[in-house]
């Protein structure tokens, strides 16, 4: 019974715990539709949950609620429709009277306004006509107008005027192509206008086109042009030197009747007659008229066409990579043609693509921009180098390399009045300075060496003067500014004028090296590389000459005439250096060394010398012939001093024609001072075992034989030069005088021996000495002596004797 009732009271409770969840669940779903709101959350919970019924149940609820409000709605407002329906069909009765009257007014106006409305529909339509013929004429205007454009630009493209024919474009562009009337017409412009931009477009390419192949030709033949220009204006500097040295000279010489003139110098040192500016379709163009076809028309056309079509920078851009292609394929160097042909057409190749790119640069606007031009000047300056330094490290002639540098030193000096640096051009020609005086020297002395080996060691004969001014005059090595009578025989063989050209050409090949290469002042390089030539070889090569094929006396004199006469060619030489260097001359001679060529001057003298001596040597051996214990002393000397002397007077008569008298002079005085030696030598040899006072008489008679032959030469050199001949016997004569000296003793005194025995060894002395013999020495002259009292000098002798010997 009690879990009954519990039962009863829980059921209840369950039942409205229900009904008020579906309550809520009505109110939810009454909420969301009447928001217009989604039902899906809904209708999931409701399957989710397994009681779709629920949902269906509710929203049939919801229907029958709204139901119920549609119809309280309804009978609210139905009163109110009765009520309106009402007052319509009252107002129907009047309505009726208003038509009547309103019909009877319309058919009064209609008869009325009849005739009106007539005249207004004929006016209107007359006015439409009178619109459409006005519009009719202004669109054939237009079309006209449209027309004429049309023909005018269809006539400058048939003449050329492709800037006329597109500002006509434009034009029929801008102010008819929208206005034109004629859908056919406009669709034609539209379609042709393009194809006319394209036409031209194509045209000024094409032209553009072959301007750039006709552009390489001119640009060679115009770098040609401007090279030659700037080698004729060098020549025209060099010339103006020449006559500045001429002036010189001949100021240094003190002439007085010199001639002065005004030289007409022609001022064409630009392109100017290579540049105009004429040019169609009103382009300054820099250059329609030139010498050398020189227009820069079609370019400035093709750049000008190109801005009007709004294309400047794709043309800028073609351009510069065009001209970009160009410059590279200009700088190959052809392996089938030796660059030695091929280095002008090079490199004027390269100046006339810079002449014109410059010109450009000034007159072309904004076509080309200075950083692009410097740009392909410093791949092409790169390049020059590149190219230069591979083509100078294979030369192996000088006279090539020196062409390439000149032309190269001209490229130089033209693109720089166009202002392009030129300094790494003129970096590498000095970098190789070495080399090419190397190869010069290597030149020179193959020369020199052909020369003396043609060498006949015989005077050379001019027959015309001309034959003089080349040989002598020209190098300065005539001792007399008058001119002798011909034939002519100079003091020197045909080697010295024909070493002397090849020094003048080695200085003129090395200045002109030098010059125009950057460095104004170069003489000290001129001179230290002519002091090698000098000094190197042409001093080895004549000191071998004169080593292994001079082999006797007259060549051995010829071979030393021909060195004064080179003493006095190397005076000339570096004058010319200077002069050539642009030097003065005072400068010049300040800076002056000793003789260059002094080895082979030294060994050819020497040679001579010892040639001489062993020709003396063969008279002297007659000095054996000598009575060393004679009777009575020689009075006219011994036999071989005669000889000697018929030799030594011989020689002197021989040699003044040839040798300078300096020379000479040393020639002589050592060959008397081998005399002398080979007196002093006889009486200290073995082969003398003894001799006497008239012997020594005799000897005393052959030096003054000799000592008059050097002061008879007076005439020929200074009292001076004479008196230091006779020192070259200055041995044999002391020698000679002791032995004759009544006190030999004084040759013990310092004072005395200083001042009269100075070139005596003692030792040679005591052994000379020994050898006298006293007249009273002879055999059995003591018996008839005995007793009798020593002679004062052989008591002096014995002294001194004695005295040396404890010397020694």
């Amino acid at each position: 019974m009690l879990s009954a009732k519990v039962r009863r009271k829980v059921a209840p409770a369950n039942g409205d715990a229900d009904n008020s969840a579906d309550k809520q669940d009505q109110l939810l779903l009454s909420s969301t539709i009447f928001n217009g709101e989604d039902l899906g959350p809904f209708v999931r919970k409701a399957f989710a949950s397994g009681k779709p019924e629920t949902l269906l149940h509710n929203l049939r609820h919801f229907a029958r609620s709204k139901e119920s409000e549609i119809e309280e709605v309804c009978k609210a407002h139905y009163q109110d429709f009765i009520l309106a329906v009402d007052d319509l069909r009252s107002l129907l009765s009047d309505v009726d009277s208003l038509k009547s009257s309103l019909s009877d007014s319309n058919s009064k106006l209609q008869f009325v306004a009849g005739p009106l409305l007539t005249s207004l529909d004929s006016y209107l339509e007359a006015q439409t006509v009178s619109h459409n013929v006005n519009l009719a004429l202004s669109l054939i205007f237009s079309c006209i107008k449209l027309l004429e454009l049309c023909s005018r630009s269809n006539f400058h493209l048939s003449r050329g005027n492709f800037y006329m024919a597109l500002k006509c474009v434009d034009s029929i562009e801008t102010d008819f192509l929208d206005k034109t009337p004629s859908s056919t017409l406009k669709r034609m412009l539209e379609k042709k206008i393009p194809e006319i931009r394209s036409h031209i477009e194509r045209k000024v390419s094409k032209e553009f086109g072959d301007w750039l192949v006709e552009i390489r030709v001119v640009s060679r033949n115009l770098g040609q042009l401007a090279i030659g220009q700037a080698s004729a204006a060098r020549q025209r500097e060099e010339d103006l030197r020449i006559k500045q040295r001429q002036a010189e000279e001949q100021s240094r010489l003190s002439l007085r009747d010199c001639v002065y003139a005004l030289q007409d110098e022609d001022d064409d040192d630009g392109l100017g007659g290579v540049i105009g500016d004429d040019g169609k379709d009103g382009y300054s163009n820099g250059g329609g008229n030139g010498l050398l076809g020189f227009d820069l028309t079609p370019l400035y056309r093709a750049y000008h066409i190109h801005q009007t079509l709004g294309l400047e920078d794709r043309f800028k851009q073609y351009y510069f990579e065009n001209r970009k292609l160009q410059l590279t394929s200009d700088f190959q160097v052809s392996s089938m043609t030796p660059f030695l042909e091929s280095h002008q057409t090079f490199f004027a190749q390269i100046a006339g693509f810079f002449i014109v790119e410059d010109q450009i640069l000034r007159t072309g606007g904004d076509l080309i921009s200075r950083m692009e031009v410097e740009n392909l000047w410093e791949t092409a300056v790169s390049k020059m180098c590149s190219v230069l330094e591979d083509q100078f490290s294979r030369m192996q002639t000088a006279s090539h390399l020196l062409l390439i540098k000149d032309y190269v030193s001209l490229l130089g000096v033209t693109l720089r009045r166009y202002g392009y640096p030129v300094d790494a051009l003129l970096d590498v020609l000095s970098k190789h300075r070495d080399k090419y005086h190397e190869l010069l020297l290597s030149d020179c002395r193959k020369q020199i060496a052909e020369a003396l080996s043609a060498d006949k060691f015989e005077q050379m004969l001019m027959k015309k003067e001309y034959e003089y001014s080349m040989n002598v005059l020209s190098f300065q090595l005539q001792t007399s500014d008058i001119v002798p009578a011909f034939p002519y025989v100079a003091p020197f063989s045909s080697t010295v004028p024909d070493c002397c050209r090849i020094v003048r050409s080695f200085i003129e090949d090395s200045v002109s090296f030098m010059s125009y290469g950057g460095q104004l002042e170069f003489f000290d390089v001129v001179k230290k590389y002519l002091d090698r030539l000098l000094s190197e070889v042409l001093d080895g090569a004549l000191l071998k000459l004169i080593n292994t094929s001079v082999h006797g006396v007259s060549q051995a004199m010829q071979v030393a005439a021909n060195m004064a006469v080179l003493e006095r060619a190397c005076d000339f030489f570096f004058r010319h250096a200077a002069q050539l260097s642009g030097i003065p001359l005072r400068m010049a001679e300040r800076g002056r060394r000793h003789f260059p060529l002094n080895i082979a001057r030294d060994a050819a003298e020497e040679m001579l010398s010892g040639l001489l001596k062993q020709k003396v040597d063969g008279f002297m051996t007659l000095i054996e012939n000598v009575n060393w214990m004679a009777d009575e002393p020689t009075q006219g000397g011994n036999e071989y001093v005669n000889e000697v002397m018929i030799y030594l007077e011989t020689l002197v008569s021989t040699a003044q024609q040839i040798l300078p008298t300096p020379v000479l002079k040393r020639v002589l005085q050592d060959v008397l001072s081998h005399i002398s030696e080979m007196v002093v030598g006889a009486l200290l040899g073995d082969s003398v075992k003894r001799f006497n006072v008239n012997a020594i008489m005799g000897i005393d008679v052959d030096i003054r034989l000799l000592e008059s032959f050097a002061d008879n030469q007076a005439s020929l050199f200074s009292e001076g030069d004479a008196n230091q001949l006779k020192t070259a016997l200055a041995e044999a004569r002391q020698l000679v005088n002791l032995l004759l000296s009544n006190h030999p003793e004084n040759f013990l005194n310092p004072v005395i021996r200083e001042r009269s025995y100075n070139t005596l060894d003692y030792r040679k002395v005591m052994i000379i000495s020994e050898k006298l013999r006293d007249p009273s020495d002879r055999l059995f002259g003591t018996f008839g002596s005995r007793g009798a009292r020593q002679n004062p000098k052989k008591k002096s002798l014995d002294a001194l004797i004695k005295r040396l010997k404890d010397v020694s």
